[in-house]
């Protein structure tokens, strides 16, 4: 069964080694690329490829935007992010999406073959290194809310939020409506809980 693709990425060089790298491979076909994201859309309707092979850095469009909008269509295509890097919250966010594959540029080009087999077929491809960060990264930040949110009431977290998005003593008493030194107690007790001295 032949494996209609279709390649989205700013720059026409990295476009003509993918094409160059699915003509070597029988089950593959290269229906349509495409340099600009605004136009991938338009190109993913008219060509209907099973898998879209995308960059997410993109110049005028951010490239998950560009997926979010294939995979609203009726009949979407199965989306591989093809791209030079990728932060956790990127990732995070293209998994979410329904992003099936995520390979990086350093790879060897076939493991973005094998990524492309193995979604055709159903599978999901999530590059082993950056998948590996991201999910510590995830287990780190829930144990660490986990474990605060067993030190610290309802009342303190909601005080900390505000700290944190920089309001000073006397907007939070205004807000919460207590006196200054009443949220003066509650910092006082956050960083007893916390181990921390300053607001900073």
């Amino acid at each position: 069964m032949t494996i209609r693709l279709m390649s989205v990425d700013n720059h026409p060089i990295i476009n003509l080694g993918l094409e160059s790298l699915f003509k070597q491979q029988e089950d593959f076909e290269l229906v349509a690329h495409c340099s600009e994201g605004q136009k991938a859309l338009e190109f993913a309707r008219l060509h209907q490829p099973d898998i879209v092979i995308l960059d997410i850095k993109m110049f005028e469009v951010d490239g998950l935007q560009v997926a979010r909008g294939m995979l609203a269509e009726n009949r979407p295509p199965r989306i591989v992010v093809y791209t030079a890097e990728i932060d956790e919250a990127q990732m995070l966010e293209a998994i979410r999406a329904g992003v099936y594959g995520i390979v990086l540029k350093e790879m060897s080009p076939q493991l973005l073959v094998q990524c492309i087999r193995k979604v055709s077929a159903g599978e999901k491809w999530i590059e082993r290194r950056s998948a590996k960060l991201t999910l510590e990264n995830m287990l780190r930040r829930e144990a660490g809310a986990r474990s605060i949110a067993g030190l610290i009431t309802k009342r303190e977290i909601t005080v900390l939020r505000m700290v944190a998005n920089g309001s000073r003593n006397k907007e939070i008493a205004n807000t919460l409506f207590i006196s200054e030194g009443t949220v003066k107690v509650h910092l006082h007790n956050i960083y007893e809980k916390l181990g921390v001295n300053s607001r900073i």
